[in-house]
């Protein structure tokens, strides 16, 4: 069965954050999204893949 499609709000729960910071992290970090209309829409395996390879450490942003 395909992975389902999951919203901002779906995403900000798995990861515990605000909707405000996935949206932040889309335009300054790279977080994996699609936009479909003028939704973002994610993949879970995605994220997670992500996070894992450290795209949500704060040295992404170039304050190391």
């Amino acid at each position: 069965m395909p992975e389902p499609w999951l919203s901002a709000d779906d995403i900000a729960v798995h990861l515990g954050i605000t909707k405000d910071t996935v949206y932040s992290w889309i335009a300054d970090k790279g977080m994996p999204a699609h936009k479909i209309g003028r939704l973002w829409k994610f993949q879970a395996s995605e994220i997670d893949d992500w996070v894992r390879d450290g795209g949500a450490e704060a040295s992404r942003l170039g304050h190391d």
